[in-house]
C-alpha cells in the first residue's frame, strides 16, 4: 500500500512538472502560430501544414517501433533486469537509425512524386513545397532517432528533463517566429529549413542528457536475434493500429487538400494547434501516468493497475472539459482575437477537434495497459481495422460534396466504436470489467458533461461578443464544471481527498 502511495505521490510531482512545461510551450505555441500565420499567410500556412503532413504518413512505419521500445523498456524496469535494458536500448537505437534511412529513401522514391503529382498546390509554390518536403523528412528522421532517448526518459520518470529541454525548444521556435518575419529568402523555405535546425539541438540536448544519468544509455551495436525477434513480432501487429492513427488524421488532411485545397488545410492547422495545446495538459498527465501501468502490469499488481486506469481515464477527460468548455463556448471570439487572419471553417474545425479530444482521452490510458501485456495480435486486427475506415469513408463523404468538417465528424463516430472495441477485447486480454468502466468512466464523464455544459451554452446564445462578457463566460464555464466534476464526477472518497488537500494548502498559507 505504501508503494503505491509513492507511485501516486510520483505520478502527481512529474503531473505538475508537465504541466508548468506545458504551460510554456502553450504560451510560446499560440503566440508563434499567430506570427507565422500572418508572416507566412493562409496558403504558405496551409502548404507547410499538409506537405508536413505526407512526411508524417511515412511514421505508420516508425509508430509501431516506437511504440515496441518505450514498452519493453519501461517493461523491463518494472522487471528490474539491468543487463536485458542495457540491450533493449542499443537494440532500439540501431532499429531506429535503419529505419530512418528506409524512410528517407521512401520518402523521397513515393512522397516526391505524390507531391508533385498529386496534390492540391498552386503552380508558383510547388518549388517551395519541394524544399518544406525535404527538410521535413530530415526533421522527420531526426526526431525518429531520438525515440529511445525520449523513452528512457519516460520510463525513468525523470519529467523534469522534458521541462528543461522543452524550454530550449520553446526559445528556439519563439526565434524562428521572429526570424522568418526579417527573412530575406522565401519565408516558407526558411521556416521549413529553422524548424530542422531546432529538432537537431532537442535531439543533441536529450541525447546528452541520457548518457549522463541512465547507465543503459551508452549505444553499442548488438544484433541479439531473439530480442529482435520479439520486439519486431510486437511492432508487426502495432503497426496496424499505428498506421490507422496516421492514415485517420495526415490522410485526412490529403483528403481535404485534394477536394478543397490549402486554405482549407490552414482552418485544419489552427484547429490542431488549438488542441495540441489544450490536450498537451492531458497527453503530460497520461506520460506521468504510463510507466506506472505498464509496471504495475510487469510487477504483477492488477488491482492496482485497474485503479489505474479507472481514474486515469476520468481526470483525463475532466482536465480536457475543464480546458475545452471555455474554448467552445468562445470559439468565435478567441480566433479572433487571436489571429488577424481567421481561415474559413477554422471555428467549426476547433470545436469537432476538441470534442474528437475528449471522445479519445478516455480510451488512453485502454491503450497503455494493452501495450504493456504485449498480446496484441487480435486487439490490432479489431481496433486497427475499424481506425483504417476514417479514410475510405471520409473520401467517399468529400468526393459526393459534402462540407470538409465531415472529415472530423467521420473521426468522432468512428472513435466512439473503437472505445467499444477495445472494452470489449480487454475483457479478454486483462479481465476489464466492462460493466465497471461503463459506470465509473463513461456513464460518469457523459452525465458530467451534460450538466457542466447547459448554463455556459444558454448564456453564450443570450451573450453578445466582447471581452467583458468573454472573461464572463469563461469563469461561468470553469466554475460550472469545476462543480459538476466535484459533486457529480467524484467518489465520496475522492471528495474528502481533496478536502484534505486543500486544507493542507490553506493551513501553509496561514
Amino acid at each position: 500500500m505504501s508503494n503505491n502511495s509513492e507511485n501516486n505521490k510520483r505520478i502527481a510531482k512529474n503531473t505538475l512538472l508537465l504541466y508548468c512545461r506545458m504551460l510554456f510551450m502553450m504560451v510560446v505555441s499560440l503566440y508563434t502560430s499567430r506570427v507565422v500565420l500572418n508572416a507566412l499567410g493562409v496558403e504558405d500556412f496551409g502548404i507547410y501544414n499538409v506537405v508536413g503532413g505526407v512526411v508524417a504518413m511515412f511514421s505508420m512505419l516508425s509508430g509501431s517501433l516506437s511504440a515496441a521500445i518505450t514498452r519493453f523498456i519501461t517493461y523491463e524496469l518494472g522487471t528490474g533486469n539491468k543487463e536485458n535494458l542495457k540491450k533493449i536500448f542499443s537494440s532500439s537505437v540501431t532499429i531506429q537509425i535503419g529505419l530512418a534511412l528506409l524512410i528517407v529513401l521512401l520518402a523521397e522514391a513515393i512522397g516526391v512524386w505524390f507531391l508533385n503529382a498529386k496534390m492540391n498546390i498552386p503552380d508558383a509554390r510547388m518549388v517551395a513545397a519541394n524544399w518544406v518536403f525535404q527538410f521535413s523528412i530530415l526533421t522527420f528522421a531526426i526526431n525518429l532517432i531520438s525515440v529511445p532517448y525520449n523513452a528512457s526518459i519516460i520510463a525513468h520518470e525523470r519529467m523534469s528533463a522534458f521541462a528543461y529541454i522543452s524550454i530550449l525548444e520553446a526559445i528556439g521556435k519563439l526565434a524562428i517566429a521572429f526570424l522568418i518575419v526579417i527573412s530575406p529568402m522565401d519565408k516558407l523555405i526558411f521556416y521549413a529549413i529553422l524548424m530542422c535546425a531546432v529538432a537537431l539541438i532537442v535531439r543533441f540536448a536529450y541525447g546528452a542528457y541520457c548518457k549522463k544519468h541512465f547507465e543503459e544509455c551508452t549505444y553499442h551495436f548488438i544484433f541479439d536475434k531473439d530480442l529482435l525477434k520479439r520486439m519486431f513480432g510486437f511492432a508487426g501487429w502495432n503497426f496496424i493500429g499505428a498506421s490507422s492513427a496516421v492514415l485517420r488524421d495526415q490522410g485526412g488532411n490529403v483528403v481535404i487538400n485534394l477536394f478543397c485545397g490549402p486554405a482549407v488545410n490552414a482552418a485544419r492547422g489552427i484547429a490542431f494547434q488549438v488542441n495540441n495545446a489544450i490536450s498537451g495538459f492531458v497527453t503530460n498527465f497520461m506520460t506521468a501516468l504510463n510507466p506506472q501501468i505498464t509496471k504495475s502490469y510487469a510487477a504483477g499488481d492488477r488491482d492496482y493497475m485497474m485503479t489505474l486506469i479507472y481514474q486515469g481515464a476520468r481526470l483525463s477527460f475532466y482536465m480536457l472539459l475543464l480546458l475545452s468548455l471555455p474554448v467552445l463556448v468562445n470559439t468565435h471570439y478567441i480566433l479572433g482575437i487571436w489571429l488577424k487572419i481567421v481561415p474559413d471553417h477554422a471555428v467549426l474545425f476547433v470545436q469537432l477537434v476538441l470534442i474528437f479530444a475528449m471522445s479519445e482521452s478516455i480510451s488512453n490510458p485502454l491503450i497503455t495497459a494493452m501495450l504493456a501485456t504485449g498480446k496484441i495480435r487480435n486487439y490490432q486486427i479489431v481496433v486497427g481495422g475499424l481506425q483504417l475506415m476514417n479514410l475510405p469513408v471520409s473520401y467517399i463523404l468529400l468526393r459526393m460534396g459534402m462540407f470538409p468538417e465531415i472529415v472530423i465528424i467521420v473521426t468522432i463516430v468512428i472513435s466512439q466504436c473503437c472505445l467499444a472495441a477495445r472494452l470489449l477485447m480487454l475483457r479478454g486480454i486483462i479481465g476489464l470489467s466492462v460493466r465497471k468502466y461503463l459506470k465509473k468512466v463513461y456513464i460518469n464523464v457523459l452525465a458530467v458533461t451534460a450538466i457542466a455544459s447547459i448554463f455556459p451554452f444558454l448564456l453564450t446564445s443570450q451573450m453578445k461578443e466582447g471581452f467583458l462578457n468573454f472573461i464572463l463566460l469563461c469563469l461561468i464555464a470553469v466554475v460550472c464544471t469545476g462543480i459538476t466534476i466535484y459533486y457529480v464526477g467524484c467518489s465520496k472518497e475522492e471528495r474528502q481527498f481533496v478536502l484534505n488537500k486543500l486544507y493542507t494548502v490553506i493551513n501553509k498559507i496561514r
